[in-house]
């Protein structure tokens, strides 16, 4: 009994010690200077304050070395077609990037400053776009400063 215990033990710390091995986390500086971002705002006549922001990864042929997300994207690609026709990518570590990068830009130019309500989402590989609505309504100072 105590050795089947001891075994069992051990299988599961080597297992918990393999798996904590086998991911690497990604780190926000992992997309650094690899990312485009654009904010456009629009500023409805009756204050409704709406804003799409866009993500999009530089072409991996404008960097010597592949980013780690397209290493694993493609590692997925060739992994789960052999298994079957399909496949899906993980896009965790993208996505927080992108929400990231809109949240920095929200706060760098103030434009939602009470938070905002989401509208739409769309994540893919190497692209997303977050569509929103802030929470306040437009002061004159968002008119003369967001304004086109």
């Amino acid at each position: 009994m105590r050795k089947c215990l001891i075994n069992t033990l051990s299988t599961l710390f080597i297992l918990s010690v393999i798996a904590g091995c086998a991911g690497k986390k990604t780190d926000p500086s992992d997309f650094e200077g690899k990312v485009k971002d654009r904010l456009k705002t629009n500023i409805r006549s009756n204050g409704i304050k709406l804003f799409t922001y866009n993500a999009t990864l530089t072409s991996s042929s404008d960097s010597i070395d592949p980013m780690p997300h397209h290493q694993r994207v493609e590692q997925a690609k060739r992994s789960n077609r052999s298994r079957s026709g399909r496949f899906e990518v993980d896009l965790t570590d993208w996505t927080q990037q992108i929400e990231l990068g809109l949240s920095k830009t929200l706060d760098m130019t103030g434009y939602c400053r009470e938070g905002y309500m989401e509208l739409s989402r769309l994540i893919e590989v190497d692209r997303g776009e977050i569509r929103g609505e802030c929470n306040e309504g437009a002061t004159q100072a968002d008119r003369d400063k967001f304004s086109s």
